[in-house]
């Protein structure tokens, strides 16, 4: 199992790590001018490209089946939606989100993570590798909320955001050599 020590010199390391900052900024900007905020279908894209990479054209005619309307408005009331208990706000928002044609669990925690980095992390095989040291690449919500809990303990214990110690484990695994 990873720990603080370890994953605290990749902070700023991932080659992706500026493109990273970059969505979450131009996400930060929407925030202020979309009340209430929400994803339009570009928006939605950049992510599904950040997230997916070389896997980006795999579902793409399923995606396509989301319409600009659609995702403005899931992901508004996914943005949107509150409640008193986080685990229960949380499985709602995933299920909204996923939801949406060919986004399964680790796209919709992308889509929250890069949106609300203080709050969430992306979860993939990279991550749950390093947080359980298994072997794993279906994910469920309760998985996540068990990965999401380790990963916010580093963060207490590091300083950081959630997001930034999943990118972090991420690039440590990817540097690992590992697949």
């Amino acid at each position: 199992m990873i720990n603080a020590d370890v994953i605290r010199a990749y902070r700023r390391t991932a080659a992706d790590f500026d493109e990273t900052e970059h969505l979450k900024e131009h996400l930060h900007l929407l925030k202020q001018v979309r009340s209430p905020f929400y994803l339009d279908l570009d928006d939605f894209d950049r992510i599904l490209r950040w997230k997916l990479r070389q896997q980006y054209a795999r579902q793409k005619s399923l995606r396509s089946k989301n319409t600009e309307d659609i995702i403005r408005d899931i992901t508004c009331l996914a943005f949107n939606i509150s409640h008193e208990d986080e685990d229960y706000e949380l499985e709602l928002r995933l299920r909204l989100l996923t939801a949406l044609r060919g986004v399964g669990i680790p796209v919709a925690s992308a889509v929250l993570a890069l949106c609300y980095p203080e709050q969430y992390a992306v979860i993939d095989f990279r991550g749950w590798r390093q947080i359980f040291g298994v072997e794993k690449r279906n994910f469920s919500i309760n998985d996540y909320k068990r990965y999401l809990k380790e990963i916010k303990r580093l963060a207490a214990e590091l300083g950081w955001l959630p997001q930034e110690v999943d990118l972090a484990i991420w690039e440590y695994d990817r540097q690992s050599g590992r697949r």
